[in-house]
């Protein structure tokens, strides 16, 4: 399971950077952003 969610968190910052270097998509790109960090978060927490 923990692959899982690094795969998907990788995955979505690979699309945060891509959107907000290339295409610029802006708040739903940054919302990934988010999203991913609060993943790692919450996994962090978990764990300990």
């Amino acid at each position: 399971m923990a692959k899982i969610l690094y795969s998907i968190t990788i995955l979505f910052l690979i699309l945060w950077a891509i959107g907000f270097f290339i295409y610029g998509l802006g708040l739903n790109i940054h919302l990934l952003l988010f999203g991913a960090v609060l993943t790692i978060i919450i996994k962090l927490i978990r764990e300990k």
